[in-house]
């Protein structure tokens, strides 16, 4: 995916309590990458629901990732965690995100969709459009993901998002753009 394939708009955060953060969303064919909001979290760490989840939403990974974002403020924003939602429904159905700051010109970056919506190719489309976005910004010259070996169809998703095979362990295989 190149950059021009992306778009980002400043919309307002869609929490009322929140209004007065601005994000930049990014879209692409069928999914919009939106920033967490505080409230949004605090829902997900009180073990709440909001309407404009998918069923299956928050999957336990997003627990992990709303864990992670509630302990590291840094996580809100532009280059942070960002729910994946669904354009044709409006539904959250999974996250992706950069585990911001870069260190060493890499930044790190993580993905997940729930079961009722994978085999769709979002996974690829959403790793896509955070890959690209994070080689725009400021610092970064190469983007990494790690997989656990017995997880094949999310190490295909890295390759198919444009990330090659950089290295193998007992317990991760990393994937860089570089």
């Amino acid at each position: 995916m190149s950059s021009s394939d992306l778009t980002t708009s400043g919309l307002p955060d869609s929490d009322p309590a929140n209004a007065d953060l601005t994000h930049a969303d990014l879209t692409t064919d069928r999914l919009v990458l939106r920033p967490w909001t505080p409230g949004e979290i605090s829902v997900v760490v009180s073990g709440g629901r909001l309407a404009h989840w998918a069923d299956d939403f928050p999957a336990e990974g997003d627990l992990a990732i709303a864990g992670f974002i509630a302990e590291h403020p840094s996580a809100f924003g532009e280059h942070g965690q960002r729910q994946i939602i669904e354009r044709s429904t409006g539904l959250v159905v999974g996250a992706v995100g950069l585990f911001w700051p870069p260190a060493d010109g890499a930044v790190e970056f993580g993905y997940g969709i729930v079961p009722s919506r994978r085999r769709r190719g979002y996974a690829t489309e959403a790793a896509r459009a955070i890959v690209a976005f994070a080689l725009t910004a400021p610092g970064v010259d190469k983007v990494v993901a790690t997989v656990e070996p017995s997880n094949p169809a999310s190490a295909r998703v890295l390759v198919n998002a444009g990330l090659r095979l950089v290295g193998t362990g007992e317990e991760l295989i990393t994937y860089s753009t570089a």
